[in-house]
């Protein structure tokens, strides 16, 4: 049984996509097919006014704090490096570095708080975002 990849390379290489309508044209991402009707011309108002619904925006405030979390973390990560290789005391290089970790810690508790409450609000399923696990997120500072 040939596989779906296989149906569509030998139908392209026939020829069957060369005359559908639209051709050569952008498509219109402008309307959402899933989305329902009743909010239609409420997406329609946010978007022409430079607005976006609630949700998207306040993932992408998520999204804004977790980059900046990561970036001070990946700073402080190449602060300690540097400091070592400099010959620093390494108690206190240590310990500010753990000082660092559990702020991260608590940074990323606090994200993964909105995200909860981000999941709770969400229109549909699909746009559910997991929560950030901490551990992953240090693997790879470990010494």
């Amino acid at each position: 049984m040939r596989s779906i990849d296989e149906i569509i390379q030998q139908a392209m290489q026939e020829g069957a996509f060369d005359n559908l309508p639209g051709k050569g044209k952008p498509l219109n991402l402008e309307e959402n097919p899933y989305l329902d009707p009743e909010w239609q011309l409420a997406y329609h108002l946010l978007k022409q006014n430079g607005f976006a619904p609630e949700f998207i925006e306040q993932r992408q405030a998520i999204e804004l704090e977790l980059a900046a979390a990561r970036q001070a973390l990946a700073r402080a990560w190449a602060w300690r490096q540097q400091a070592l290789a400099e010959g620093k005391d390494l108690n206190w290089v240590e310990n500010e570095w753990k000082k660092t970790r559990e702020d991260f810690k608590k940074k990323i508790n606090g994200i993964n708080s909105e995200i909860r409450n981000y999941n709770l609000h969400i229109p549909t399923q699909s746009l559910h975002k997991p929560l950030v696990k901490t551990e992953e997120e240090l693997r790879p500072f470990a010494h």
